[in-house]
């Protein structure tokens, strides 16, 4: 009984072969006719990290060692990281590097090299680049130093370093402090990390400087968060080479 409505359907998926097939200019039916094998997105090799390959640079009068890791925490899940430990004129940093990284210290390289053990996995890869960046600004830091300038837009927008406090206690033995004015009704006192120096060449400016530059940025950045820049008159606390747009006067 079923016969007849699949004769049916046959001679409607005949016809609309047929259909089709008339749409489709003559010069496309042998090519579409034939199964096409299916191909990768590419066939490029992987790309490597152009910043992790890139061997480090070491200055005259920085040394740059690597500490194995000690045997204590085999037994555990967090598996022993080793160190590299930076000396130069300015200052020590260290920094401990993945397990999966690895430092070649060949000279014929030109300086230290990094790799990392299995080129397709996606968190090695990142912190391929990531880790040499990190071990690049340490070797800057000890050798030329990192800097930030603030520069003060404001009526009555200054600072200037002293070497008390009253609001705020000092964390360590001669510690200075930065005295901020920025249209509060109370000074801003705010300590200097250490190992970072600041300075006020001119009211309006504030100059830090420190081996380390995570700790210069965060540093300034905590000093930005009291008086961000405001888009209507252009007043607040700007970093370095940062600048705003205007935008137009609300009217009512």
């Amino acid at each position: 009984m079923f016969a007849p409505a699949r004769r049916r359907c046959a001679q409607c998926v005949a016809r609309t072969s047929i259909q089709h097939s008339e749409l489709i200019p003559a010069f496309l039916v042998p090519a579409l006719s034939r199964l096409s094998a299916p191909r990768a997105f590419t066939t490029t090799s992987p790309c490597q990290s152009k910043i992790g390959s890139d061997p480090l640079s070491i200055p005259q009068g920085v040394t740059f060692n690597i500490i194995a890791p000690s045997g204590k925490g085999r037994g555990t899940r967090v598996q022993p990281m080793s160190t590299v430990q930076i000396k130069g004129p300015l200052g020590e940093l260290s920094m401990e590097i993945p397990n999966y990284v690895n430092i070649n210290q060949d000279p014929k390289l030109g300086g230290p090299t990094l790799t990392i053990q299995d080129s397709t996995d996606a968190k090695q890869k990142s912190m391929w680049g990531t880790t040499r960046a990190y071990l690049h600004n340490h070797i800057l830091g000890v050798s030329e130093g990192h800097s930030a300038i603030l520069r003060f837009v404001g009526v009555g927008f200054r600072a200037s370093v002293e070497n008390t406090a009253t609001t705020v206690e000092s964390e360590y033995p001669g510690q200075k402090f930065v005295n901020l004015k920025v249209g509060y009704s109370h000074p801003v006192e705010l300590g200097i990390p250490k190992g970072v120096t600041a300075s006020t060449p001119q009211p309006t400016r504030l100059l830090l400087e420190g081996p380390e530059k995570e700790v210069v940025m965060q540093f300034a950045a905590n000093i930005r968060m009291w008086r961000k820049p405001e888009p209507y008159k252009g007043k607040g606390i700007f970093v370095n080479g940062e600048t705003i747009k205007l935008k137009n006067k609300k009217i009512k």
